[in-house]
């Protein structure tokens, strides 16, 4: 595990907590990723890192325009701490939170070529079988698995591409 994500927990905690108090998870959602991609941002995160930068100034930066006090004071945490650069983690840790929280499974399904509708929503049938949770699906294309999928879950992956079974073919007969 990463120092970053070592420091970026007790934050991402923290903000989910304060999100499910005020019942505004879905809020602090996109808050937290406008906020994330403000401080990814090059030109912002050298201007965030300037001394003459004032808190509030700082704060006006990454918090969107419908943020609610909760989430200003959130962010003014961070920039006090030092800790705006932890936005990105903090954000990812917080959808990993939400996510359990709903009990939403997360699947990446990548495939050699783009799959149709009706064979997503067959993947997407079979892991809300297998994890008893709804399932939010992205997909992406990587021509390198030659044919198949690979469906990835975070703790579970499912590699049925044709490269990943040439991989384990050449392993068995090398042993």
């Amino acid at each position: 595990m990463t120092q970053a994500l070592t420091l970026a927990r007790p934050y991402a905690r923290a903000a989910f907590a304060l999100a499910r108090d005020t019942g505004r998870t879905a809020d602090w959602s996109q808050a937290l990723a406008f906020a994330a991609q403000v401080a990814a941002n090059p030109q912002a995160h050298a201007l965030l890192g300037h001394p003459q930068l004032g808190e509030a100034d700082a704060v006006g930066l990454l918090a969107p325009a419908q943020a609610d006090e909760a989430f200003t004071r959130f962010l003014g945490l961070l920039v006090d701490n030092r800790r705006v650069v932890l936005l990105p983690e903090i954000a990812g840790l917080y959808e990993e939170l939400r996510a359990e929280a709903d009990r939403v499974v997360k699947a990446k399904v990548t495939a050699a070529s783009e799959l149709p509708a009706a064979e997503l929503e067959s993947i997407k049938a079979a892991l809300k079988k297998r994890f008893g949770r709804e399932v939010e699906i992205s997909t992406a294309v990587d021509a390198s698995l030659l044919g198949g999928a690979v469906i990835d879950t975070g703790d579970v992956v499912i590699d049925g591409s044709l490269k990943g079974k040439l991989a384990r073919l050449q392993t068995s007969l090398a042993q």
